[in-house]
């Protein structure tokens, strides 16, 4: 199995004690944060630009950037070098620590809430339904980024690509971010395979957001589901 067996087992008792609000088939709706919450393309691209021009390269434009976003900030920076001349050895461990510095400092100068998450969000509330982050970001940054949103607050729980020393596609954070909800059916919404993997190997089923950092179309990355806009969330997950 995934995860070791007791972990399972532990998720699964805790289901029987976390039924869904109001009829709503979902105790817990989990997110992705870059691309699936917030548009961050743009501050994103800023770090990555930083670090290339520590490396006298040439800026990549936001379309560059956009696909190598999901896996986390090294592999963005990897990803970055690699298009604009390579990675020399020790470039990226050299790179790194400016990247984060820069991101942190400038976390929020672009990011926004895609349209319509504030109000799916209110909505999950009224429902009783617990929403969460799982991300491949390092999770002081995501808590960061949500805070200058006033979004942290409302996660029942927020989960990083280093808070358990896994990322996804592992199953290990969406299980994780089940127990810490309490138990109950949850499903998963994000844009990238990454995310689809995760869900598909932890056995919730998953929402694609279209709008997202894609890498390839959409209808590619195996979703059971995809919205073209976060006001067909609530309704599409209110039929499943």
């Amino acid at each position: 199995c995934a995860l070791p067996c007791q972990q399972i087992i532990a998720v699964s008792r805790a289901s029987r004690h976390a039924q869904p609000m109001n009829g709503f088939p979902f105790a817990t709706v989990g997110f992705d944060l870059d691309g699936t919450l917030l548009d961050t393309l743009g501050d994103l691209a800023a770090a990555v630009n930083h670090a290339l021009a520590l490396m006298e390269r040439a800026p990549l434009a936001e379309a560059a950037v956009r696909p190598m976003i999901g896996r986390g900030a090294k592999h963005m920076l990897e990803e970055g070098l690699l298009a604009t001349g390579g990675a020399p050895d020790g470039a990226v461990e050299r790179l790194y620590p400016e990247l984060l510095r820069f991101y942190e400092a400038h976390i929020a100068v672009h990011s926004r809430p895609f349209p319509g998450v504030v109000a799916a969000l209110d909505q999950l509330d009224m429902l009783g339904v617990r929403a969460a982050v799982v991300t491949n970001k390092a999770e002081h940054l995501a808590r960061l980024l949500l805070a200058e949103f006033d979004l942290a607050d409302r996660m029942a729980t927020i989960i990083g690509g280093d808070t358990l020393g896994v990322r996804k596609p592992s199953p290990e954070p969406i299980h994780a971010m089940i127990e810490r909800c309490g138990g109950g059916p949850a499903i998963f919404v994000g844009d990238s395979i990454y995310d689809v993997g995760a869900a598909k190997n932890a056995g919730v089923p998953s929402v694609a957001v279209s709008f997202g950092f894609l890498d390839r179309p959409v209808g590619e990355l195996g979703a059971d589901h995809v919205i073209d806009h976060y006001d067909e969330l609530i309704p599409l997950l209110t039929t499943l």
